[in-house]
């Protein structure tokens, strides 16, 4: 297929590459391992010697209908290199107000799980979590990039082990950024982006021939009517979720005005000045009020 006819051979609107169904299936798939390595090569910086030639994909499950609705669930791709290194890979698409603790939490479940009972410690695999975020984490810092290891507090180049290491890559502030296409990890994310042009994706294809592969494996998606329906199960799935956050942080608002609200009453404050600060309506803070001095 030629670069040039990748994009008008879908009938359907190109499906966005950051769902997480879809990012599972256009990387974490045994057809999509050459994506992967290309991809976590980019992330990890490798080149050379060093870069990740083979991968075995694990747990390559089919996703049950029953996950894909699932609000909270975790849609990841975890594979090992042929040097025994566990990698995990997780597209994060809303912010959940705990993305450190969730990502070790993993971290640990899948170091713990590389041995078995009674094998040597030794044999613990070294485990390399990548946090792929729609969102801001690090609000304090521009760079999208950012790795840990677990080096001493006051010397940096004390390394206490490379056994974990992990990376939180923060797409809102890539997309701020100027791109450097000749950058195989710009040319990824960039890939990644829905909203991206015709002739971007072109200069892209053209470039790179295992992003080529992968729209091209995103096309044969599209045409498959049962994987584009759960595609858009999962869209709708996450849109209840993003509600429901949002819901959820409207309702702790609310609740923060009331508790401020209920506190400038105990001290006297009048009613018109509580209604100036809060935002609220006078009705209102009067209908606090008179509920406060019923209890």
């Amino acid at each position: 297929m030629e670069a040039g006819t990748l994009k008008s051979a879908n009938q359907k609107q190109r499906m966005k590459p950051k769902n997480d169904f879809i990012f599972q299936k256009l990387f974490g798939e045994e057809e999509s391992k050459e994506s992967l390595i290309s991809l976590l090569n980019a992330i990890l910086g490798l080149e050379g010697e060093k870069r990740i030639r083979n991968l075995k994909v694990k747990g390559n499950k089919q996703l049950a209908k029953k996950m894909v609705d699932d609000k909270t669930g975790r849609l990841d791709i975890s594979a090992e290199s042929d040097d025994q290194v566990q990698y995990d890979i997780e597209m994060q698409l809303t912010d959940q107000r705990n993305m450190a603790r969730r990502s070790l939490f993993y971290l640990s479940k899948m170091y713990i799980g590389s041995v078995k009972p009674g094998d040597d410690y030794s044999q613990l695999r070294r485990t390399v979590t990548i946090n792929l975020l729609d969102f801001q984490l690090f609000k304090e810092r521009e760079a999208f990039h950012t790795t840990f290891h677990l080096y001493d507090d006051r010397d940096k180049s004390l390394l206490l082990t490379d056994a974990f290491e992990v990376h939180f890559l923060e797409l809102p502030k890539f997309e701020r950024m100027m791109k450097d296409i000749n950058n195989p990890l710009h040319r990824w994310l960039m890939y990644l982006d829905e909203r991206l042009s015709e002739h971007q994706l072109k200069e892209l294809i053209e470039m790179d021939a295992n992003i080529k592969k992968t729209e091209e494996l995103l096309l044969r998606l599209s045409s498959d009517e049962e994987t584009y329906r759960l595609y858009e199960a999962r869209e709708h799935s996450l849109m209840e979720r993003n509600s429901l956050i949002a819901d959820g942080v409207a309702k702790g608002i609310e609740k923060g005005k009331q508790e401020v609200i209920k506190n400038m009453l105990k001290e006297g404050v009048d009613v018109e000045l509580i209604a100036k600060v809060t935002g609220l309506s006078i009705e209102e803070i009067r209908k606090t009020r008179d509920m406060q001095e019923e209890t």
